[in-house]
């Protein structure tokens, strides 16, 4: 299973990024192979709208299952959710720490962001 953790750097001691479609970096860890692949979203970061559905669509683009943040929106929600991607909210500390904290069923799967678009 291929899971995308928002962070603000690259690999597993990065700290976690709350936001999803302005993230720094998306951590992608293959639960089964145990690799790591930081995606750079300096894109979306500044982007005056849109960030969202932009990375959303990446992220559907990479076969991830999963995707762990800190807080996730609607249009990114709709996007992750037409693509088949659960998403789970509430990580913090290091994408490691995320990791284990959705493995051990300690964060919350959500079908609805859970915040407004533009936060």
């Amino acid at each position: 299973m291929k899971i995308c953790v928002t962070s603000q750097g690259e690999g597993l001691s990065a700290q976690i990024d709350p936001r999803f479609g302005r993230a720094r970096f998306f951590v992608i860890y293959d639960d089964e192979t145990k690799e790591t692949e930081s995606l750079d979203n300096s894109v979306n970061v500044n982007a005056a709208g849109g960030a969202g559905v932009q990375s959303a669509t990446t992220i559907a683009e990479t076969g991830c299952q999963w995707v762990v943040s800190g807080h996730i929106g609607p249009k990114a929600m709709s996007v992750l959710s037409t693509a088949g991607v659960k998403v789970a909210v509430g990580a913090s500390g290091t994408v490691s720490e995320a990791l284990e904290a959705f493995r051990n069923g300690q964060l919350e799967e959500v079908n609805e962001s859970d915040k407004p678009s533009r936060w």
